[in-house]
């Protein structure tokens, strides 16, 4: 053999550790091994070489607890239990005379329990038998055969018992511990919050607040589950107050159309007298028209969505608004900007506008002054004229739907509505402004990016 060049071991490649090649789970349990069986004399090459390394051999197995075997090329026992039988018809022993070496699970004859609990773990009852080839200048000249039982092992975790058993329970009082928190900071807080939600979604109760105790991500559902809450709770008496003022302004006119079709069908009228019914009847069915017409454009408002990447000129839209009623009324307009441009359509800044002015001239103003300023992000219209203005206790009612003070001139009170309707879609509002003459407008759109 050639001698070993202290300075290979520095070489990273030296090393070659084999992987395991059994699993006390997987790996197929061999019966014990046989006795040996009567074989040749062993070569005495290697009885002289054995004899030799037996202090060895023997320390090593004291100190281990590991039978060890010599075998020579034959298979034939130079050292150990049965000195001079054959074991070459062992499968360990054969892979390694053929120069591979082989790990085995034997059944152990011997074993007799010796710890409590011991028969749970599956090796109690076992002996692990490794065969290695002695390779001579590249050719097998003998085995080395050790076998140990890996009682070793669950004799270590006995002796560790208790310090295994306060492991198993810190780490069943841990779980148990989060299990405790994840109840009290997400599972109580969402059970909580699912009773809650069908509550109000059968009609009766309200959210209640989040525990203290529970997770900030719960805290945050539970505030958006509020605002959806207050959301719907504004929605549904939006729904019930708006099909209240519906039934009521369909009420008047159907009501006038029924009673002068009575009349008209029971009595025997003169031709003027006869007319005049008729003329009530067109004048309520024409309101009735153009009630349905505006509750349809309402309709419309409220299903808007803000348009993207718009990028309007406003002075286009309130040039056309401008000129519908120029006619009725003294309009001056005011742009402190050259080119202001807002993420608002041009046909609902041209519908606001010319609502205001029908209002403006519908209400006895002469002359209306329209402004524009810009601000960093938004751009500021305002809308002034000279009337009489609203009164202070319907300036909180201007813009609820059917809200007018012309209803005997066939005022449907909707205008407002829309208009604010329609901004709101594009982020844009429309305000009115205390004044103490005449009435002011404010209406605010985002600029274009």
């Amino acid at each position: 053999m050639v001698p070993l060049d202290p300075a290979q071991r520095d070489d990273p490649g030296y090393y070659k550790p084999e992987p395991a090649t059994i699993d006390l789970g997987s790996t197929p349990v061999l019966p014990a091994r046989p006795s040996p069986r009567a074989a040749a004399a062993p070569n005495a090459r290697a009885v002289s070489v054995v004899a030799r390394l037996r202090p060895v051999v023997e320390a090593t197995s004291r100190t281990t607890l590991a039978s060890i075997l010599v075998l020579d090329r034959n298979g034939t026992i130079v050292l150990g239990y049965g000195q001079g039988g054959g074991l070459a018809d062992l499968t360990e022993v054969r892979s390694a005379l053929a120069g591979e070496p082989r790990t085995v699970l034997r059944r152990n004859d011997a074993y007799h329990p010796r710890y409590s609990m011991e028969w749970l773990s599956r090796a109690a009852g076992l002996r692990i038998h490794h065969a290695r080839p002695i390779l001579v200048d590249g050719r097998v000249e003998g085995v080395v055969v050790a076998s140990r039982s890996p009682r070793a092992l669950f004799r270590g975790l006995y002796q560790d018992r208790i310090k295994i058993g306060l492991g198993i329970i810190g780490t069943l009082g841990l779980i148990s511990l989060l299990a405790v928190l994840v109840s009290r900071g997400i599972a109580r807080p969402i059970e909580a919050l699912s009773r809650a939600t069908r509550d109000v979604a059968s009609g009766g109760g309200t959210l209640p607040p989040a525990p203290a105790t529970a997770a900030v991500e719960i805290r945050t559902l539970y505030e958006d589950f509020g605002r959806m809450a207050h959301a719907v709770e504004r929605r549904s008496r939006y729904l019930r107050d708006f099909a209240a003022a519906v039934s009521h302004e369909f009420k008047t006119p159907l009501s006038g159309i029924q009673g002068a079709v009575e009349l008209l069908q029971d009595h025997d009228m003169e031709p003027d007298q006869h007319r005049r019914f008729l003329d009530n009847i067109d004048a309520d069915a024409r309101r009735l028209s153009a009630l349905v017409t505006r509750l349809l454009d309402m309709a419309r408002a409220d299903m808007a969505r803000p348009e993207i990447g718009l990028s309007v000129d406003v002075r286009n839209p309130i040039a056309k608004a401008v000129d519908d009623r120029s006619n009725r009324l003294v309009i001056s307009v005011t742009f402190k900007d050259d080119k202001p441009r807002v993420a608002v359509p041009a046909s609902t800044i041209e519908m606001v506008v010319s609502t205001l002015l029908e209002n403006s001239s519908q209400a006895g103003a002469t002359a209306v002054s329209i402004s524009a300023t810009a601000s960093p992000d938004h751009l500021i219209i305002t809308l002034a004229d000279d009337g009489p203005g609203v009164a202070p206790a319907d300036t909180s009612r201007v813009f609820e739907p059917f809200f007018t003070t012309r209803r005997g001139e066939g005022g449907a009170g909707l205008g407002l509505s829309i208009a604010r309707a329609l901004l709101a879609a594009n982020n844009a509002t429309l305000d009115l402004l205390p004044t103490s003459e005449g009435a002011v407008f404010e209406l605010v759109m985002p600029l274009a990016e």
